[in-house]
């Protein structure tokens, strides 16, 4: 158990704690040590099933070849005492034949094949017929291969050949250690060249990871402003444009937050102000509470009334806690509605709105957030289009949805800060200011409650010389085929 424990430990402080250089280190050295063990335990039992098994053919067929000589031999002497003590003999009786074109066989002179030259003949042994030596490779052992020699099917011999992998000698063994030394030595500048391999090949691979990880701990620590260079088109150059589209949003994101405070602190404080210097007017009987200066006060109390609704259903569609109540709704007498409840404000400033509907405008939704969406997109109009200035509404359906369209006249949004309209507390400063009262949340509001209802918003320019909304829903269709 401890030892098991031991290792385990051993393994968590060099692998699972390393870097990712490290362990890429160990992992393709490992892998490198494990192929040239594989190669040189391949090649040796390649050499012990194939080589020696091919020299053991040989021999066979050597030993099959000498077995009529020696069958011939005794039969001229009736025993093996010629051969005995007589290596002269012995090797003459080994030695192959020439085989004549008319079929009959002599020896002229030494004549050596391929099983003599890999010491094939070195390794027979002549045995009588109870087996006892003759002549030959005196340590016989139970593996070798016995054939017997016969006449007038008596034996009166056998033949043994000893395997090449069963005999090894002083000189084999030398030849075995050379070959384990030489492996080694290949074994070790085999390593020591992957492992100079694998250190080049893990520093390019893991320098782009590095810069990641530590711009990575830069933006961790707020530095939103830090990118990191891109080098490739593979994983991790993909990884890096990823982080830097991460710390662009990241540092938009706190931009806003920045201005977010800003704008919320001022849209507060001035209301507040207000508020606070009416009230130590009417302390200090300045003015008098008399109706004009109660709906001055309910004013300026109406405004925080919105400011804190419009952040508080900010927060709940960031947090997808936003309600709505769907129902088959008709959305033409809500424009109609909204429409006639803002008639008298745009009357006020001088601008005129027109509205051209169809008789109806069946749609599945929360008539509330709905009759909301229209009345910010009314309001954003009435605050930001100059005086004498107009607003037209229409409506129309096209494939299965219908397209609300605002177009009201001057002033124009720069196309460069179309696309930012509707995130909050975004606001066009050089004509569309606070000072025209909004807190830059009533477009984002709309865009939460347009994507609640599977629809799009988008602004454009409009030919009135204003901005153009544009608001596609879904249209019901179901009930409009069943009334028919």
């Amino acid at each position: 158990m401890s030892i098991a424990h031991s290792i385990a430990e051993l393994s968590d402080r060099f692998f699972y704690r390393a870097n990712i250089r490290l362990k890429l280190f160990y992992a393709m050295l490992a892998l490198i040590v494990a192929l040239i063990v594989a190669i040189n335990g391949a090649s040796q039992y390649i050499f012990n099933r194939d080589f020696l098994g091919y020299l053991n053919e040989q021999a066979q067929q050597r030993m099959e070849e000498m077995m009529p000589r020696l069958e011939l031999a005794y039969r001229q002497h009736g025993s093996w005492d010629f051969v005995r003590d007589n290596p002269r003999a012995w090797f003459e009786l080994m030695r192959p034949a020439i085989v004549e074109h008319n079929g009959a066989a002599r020896n002229a002179g030494p004549t050596f094949t391929a099983s003599d030259l890999t010491g094939a003949m070195l390794r027979f042994s002549l045995l009588d017929a109870s087996r006892k030596l003759v002549i030959g490779y005196p340590n016989v052992g139970p593996d070798a291969r016995l054939r017997p020699l016969l006449q007038d099917d008596v034996i009166i011999g056998w033949v043994a050949q000893t395997p090449f992998e069963s005999v090894i000698g002083a000189i084999d063994l030398r030849f075995q250690q050379s070959q384990f030394a030489a492996q080694i030595i290949i074994a070790v500048v085999a390593v020591m060249l992957a492992a100079f391999l694998v250190v080049r090949i893990s520093g390019v691979l893991t320098r782009p990871l590095t810069r990641v990880a530590r711009a990575t701990h830069r933006l961790a620590g707020g530095d939103y402003a830090i990118r990191v260079e891109v080098e490739s088109g593979d994983e991790v150059g993909m990884l890096a444009q990823d982080f830097n589209q991460l710390a662009m949003t990241l540092e938009r994101n706190e931009k806003l937050r920045r201005e977010f405070m800003a704008d919320v602190s001022h849209e507060l404080r001035t209301p507040l102000a207000i508020l606070n210097g009416q009230l130590e007017a009417l302390e200090d009987g300045v003015l008098q509470p008399d109706a004009q200066t109660l709906r001055s006060l309910k004013s300026e109390v109406e405004h925080l009334n919105k400011l804190v609704g419009d952040l508080y259903d900010l927060s709940l569609a960031d947090a997808g806690a936003l309600t709505y109540r769907r129902a088959d709704i008709d959305l033409a007498p809500l424009l109609r509605d909204s429409a006639a409840l803002y008639s008298d404000r745009f009357s006020q400033r001088g601008m005129r709105l027109n509205c051209e509907l169809p008789a109806s405008m069946p749609v599945h939704g929360d008539a509330a957030r709905l009759q909301q969406l229209l009345s910010n997109l009314l309001e954003n109009s009435l605050r930001y289009t100059d005086a004498g200035g107009r607003l037209q509404v229409h409506a129309h359906m096209q494939q299965q949805h219908w397209h609300l369209v605002f177009d009201d006249s001057e002033p124009g949004v720069p196309p460069e800060v179309m696309a930012r309209l509707f995130e909050r507390f975004f606001r066009v400063e050089a004509s569309r200011n606070r000072a025209s009262g909004g807190a830059g949340l009533g477009l984002a509001i709309c865009r939460r409650i347009v994507d609640a209802h599977q629809g799009t918003i988008g602004a454009s320019a409009s030919p009135l010389g204003g901005l153009r909304v544009v608001v596609v829903l879904p249209a019901r269709l179901e009930d409009e085929r069943g009334g028919a």
